[in-house]
C-alpha cells in the first residue's frame, strides 16, 4: 500500500468537497478527515456498486488502503501527548445497525481497530427507549 498515494487521495477528496461546500455558503466548518473516515467505514461494511462507487468518490482502489490510512492517523491524532504537556484528544464514533441486518464480526473488528468506532446491532424497530438513551446509556 502507498501512503504518499492515500494521503494524496484524502486531499484531493478534502479540497473536492470544500469546494462544493464552499458554493453554498463562505461561512463554514466542517472536518473533511472526519467525512472521510465515516465513508471509509462505510466502505468496509459494504460490498457491491455501493462499495465500489464508495471508493470511486475516496479515490481508493481498496478499502483496505483506506482502513491503513486512518489506521495511521489516528495512532498520530489519537496519541496521549499529555505527559508531554500536549493535548489528549478523544473521538466518539459509532455504527447502529438495525437488528434485523446482519452485523459480521469482521466488520466490529474494523470499526474498532481502525476507525476507533463501536459497532452495535439494535433494535430499532421495537425498541420503546429512543436512540438518545441508547447512545448516551441513559
Amino acid at each position: 500500500m502507498d501512503m504518499r498515494k492515500a494521503i494524496i487521495a484524502q486531499t484531493s477528496f478534502s479540497l473536492r468537497l470544500s469546494s462544493h461546500l464552499l458554493s453554498f455558503s463562505n461561512n463554514l466548518a466542517f472536518s473533511p478527515l472526519s467525512l472521510h473516515s465515516l465513508l471509509g467505514l462505510l466502505a468496509a461494511g459494504s460490498s457491491g456498486p455501493t462499495h465500489d462507487q464508495l471508493l470511486s468518490f475516496l479515490g481508493s482502489p481498496v478499502a483496505s488502503e483506506l482502513a491503513a490510512l486512518h489506521s495511521q492517523i489516528s495512532n498520530v491524532i489519537l496519541a496521549d501527548g499529555s505527559a508531554a504537556g500536549g493535548p489528549c484528544l478523544c473521538y466518539a464514533g459509532g455504527v447502529w445497525v438495525d437488528a434485523s441486518r446482519n452485523l459480521k464480526n469482521s466488520f466490529r473488528e474494523v470499526a474498532g481497530s481502525v476507525y476507533k468506532a463501536e459497532a452495535h446491532s439494535v433494535p430499532f424497530r421495537s425498541m420503546e427507549l429512543s436512540l438518545t438513551s441508547f447512545v448516551y446509556g441513559q
